[in-house]
């Protein structure tokens, strides 16, 4: 081979290496680019895969405040803080379509923690949430909302300036350069078909992803389902605490907020009132005119109740024509003349066929009268029941408790009794005794003769002026056991009180003469729970002395009941009673044994020492009655 063959064939193999080489390299490129493509593919699908579960987790969120039993407000406020922290958001807020005296306007129900509300400060002086805001001028915008449309846009200012005109447009723009807003994205919300509102959410980024604009419009019908159920749960909670007839607040809602009031009051040291009041002739009006009437006067209070009433101030239904308002921060003066103006617009008030009808009011107040919750409503029902006793349509101030004689509150108490017909007593025994319960000056005569006339309307056997005699023998031996005055004119009331439970029993075992049957005995045990929880129990001013009643026919030995219970568990008090009623019942006559002399019911008692009572109140007890207390 010749030089110039070798030469040929050297450049021969020379563009074969070049050939490979390049071929190598344009795979080389290939494979380089495809992987860059493969990193490019695999970095975005990471950032959708992340993007899907900031918006997984966002719509749990929503799912699990579905799953609560949170108010609107912070299912609302959940929505637009989980926006701006799992999806980047800048700032996001809901605001709702509100109506007053002055028109229909626009208001923040919920906004996003973040320092824009600093920024919104620093620029208006002002918060977002503080503005009665007008829905924007922008076409586009209100066509979005009334077709129940997302709608995305990248002009702020028209936004902000729109839902608040009297703002500067040089500080809008400030404000926005400085929060770096870009674009913004409304979501018209739903609530059982009607529009509820909309979500405003701010961005950094002028354009939005047709993804993200998908997911919002996912992310809105959650929105819609959590508040419908938000809505729901206020619903049954507002029935709870909600008289149905009148939209008060109940008694149950009272007593919980009365708690939550004195523990404000004790922290602030500051006094609150509570008005108690009644309204008079119910019974009258429901006789004439019928129990629709009846309501219709009731929901009329209710009315003037919500007219005149502070946003802070609690009214509420206790019960049948009775109602309480609280009145946070006010004095006793302040209470009285909240309570005349209340008497007044119920006396101005004119109802069909019924006319005007009147209340009964009383007023006491924390830190004033007393500092015990129980106290205060007891003397708030006794100021109320004197207005009764002094002629109806009147106010009347609360004396503290220590000033109120037992005597007072047995008469308020046999008046409710009476008034509102807590026992079978025929209305012409129930109006004379009312009569003379109103008609009377504390004394005490009288009050032993009204009870005495009660007990006889269901016992003709029953002793004239035995009574009287019950509350001496009482007072006596409370002395004996070194009772506090305070126990002491609870077991005087007590004794007044105790027997009432036998008027729900049936006659015919009351006056039976032949020996009583199992389901009679039943019967009889039933009463001091009969009138404690049916007869008394609803009136407020003795929930102290009800317990002394429950238990007033429990044995020493603990053969008694309704508990069975025994020994010192018995209170001192519903021993007495057990004695005195025990004595006494031995005194009179009934239909299957005559009356027993004064020495034979000491027999009696003495054998049952140790039995029903213990040795040493049977003994007082004797030595008392054995001193001829006649």
């Amino acid at each position: 081979m010749g030089f110039f063959d070798s030469i040929k064939n050297f450049k021969h193999k020379i563009d074969q290496v070049e050939s490979t080489v390049y071929t190598g390299k344009q795979s080389l490129l290939e494979v380089y680019e495809i992987n860059a493509k493969l990193e490019a593919e695999i970095a975005l699908r990471t950032r959708e895969l992340d993007r899907a579960n900031r918006q997984m987790l966002t719509l749990q969120h929503i799912w699990d405040m579905m799953n609560s039993s949170k108010p609107l407000s912070s299912v609302l406020n959940a929505i637009v803080n989980s926006l701006q922290g799992e999806l980047g958001y800048l700032y996001s807020f809901i605001v709702k379509e509100k109506a007053d005296n002055n028109g229909i306007y626009l208001q923040v129900v919920a906004s996003s923690r973040d320092d824009l509300d600093t920024k919104f400060w620093e620029n208006f002086k002002c918060n977002v949430s503080d503005f009665r805001m007008n829905f924007p001028d922008i076409p586009e915008l209100r066509n979005a909302v009334k077709n129940n449309q997302i709608y995305q846009s990248v002009n702020l200012e028209d936004l902000v300036c729109g839902f608040v005109p009297q703002f500067d447009k040089k500080r809008v723009e400030e404000f926005l350069r400085n929060a770096k807003m870009r674009s913004y994205i409304l979501v018209p919300l739903k609530s059982k078909q009607t529009h509820f509102g909309s979500l405003l959410v701010f961005s950094s980024r002028e354009r939005v992803s047709e993804s993200e604009l998908n997911f919002l419009s996912l992310f809105a019908k959650q929105i819609e389902l959590a508040i419908t159920i938000a809505d729901l749960f206020e619903a049954v909670k507002e029935q709870a605490i909600t008289d149905g007839m009148t939209g008060l607040y109940n008694r149950r809602y009272f007593e919980e907020f009365i708690k939550k009031e004195v523990i404000r009051s004790n922290r602030q040291n500051q006094k609150f009132t509570v008005i108690g009041l009644d309204l008079d002739h119910l019974k009258q009006i429901n006789d004439t005119y019928g129990h629709n009437y009846g309501d219709i006067a009731i929901k009329a209070i209710a009315e003037v109740l919500k007219n005149n009433a502070r946003s802070i101030d609690v009214a509420a239904r206790m019960g049948g024509e009775e109602f309480n308002i609280l009145l946070p921060g006010v004095d006793s003066a302040g209470g009285c003349i909240a309570a005349e103006r209340i008497r007044k617009a119920i006396e101005s008030v004119e109802l069909d066929k019924i006319g005007h009808i009147t209340a009964s009011l009383g007023v006491a107040t924390y830190l004033e009268h007393t500092d015990d919750i129980e106290e205060l409503l007891e003397i708030t029902d006794r100021a109320m029941y004197e207005s009764k006793r002094n002629g109806r349509n009147r106010v009347t101030i609360a004396r503290p408790a220590y000033e109120t004689s037992w005597q007072e509150i047995a008469v308020n108490t046999f008046l409710d009794i009476l008034e509102k017909h807590r026992i079978p007593v025929d209305e012409t025994t129930s109006k004379l005794l009312t009569k003379k319960l109103e008609g009377m000056n504390i004394n005490n005569t009288k009050l032993y003769q009204v009870a005495d006339s009660l007990i006889s309307t269901y016992n003709p056997e029953h002793i004239e002026g035995s009574v009287k005699k019950k509350v001496e023998l009482a007072t006596l031996l409370a002395k004996r056991f070194e009772l506090s005055k305070d126990a002491a004119d609870k077991l005087k009331i007590a004794i007044l009180l105790y027997d009432i439970g036998n008027t729900m029993l049936p006659r015919e075992i009351l006056r039976k003469k032949e020996p009583l049957t199992e389901e009679d005995k039943a019967s009889i045990k039933q009463h001091p729970i009969i009138a404690a929880r049916e007869i008394l129990r609803p009136i407020s001013n003795i929930v102290d002395v009800i317990p002394i009643i429950e238990k007033h026919h429990e044995n020493w030995n603990g053969t008694g009941y309704p508990a069975n219970l025994a020994g010192d568990d018995i209170p001192i008090e519903s021993q007495i009673i057990l004695i005195i009623d025990s004595y006494f019942a031995l005194l009179e006559k009934r239909p299957y044994r005559e009356a027993m002399s004064k020495s034979d019911a000491i027999a009696l008692i003495e054998q049952d020492i140790n039995k029903k009572w213990s040795e040493k109140l049977a003994q007082e007890f004797i030595a008392i009655v054995k001193n001829d207390l006649d």
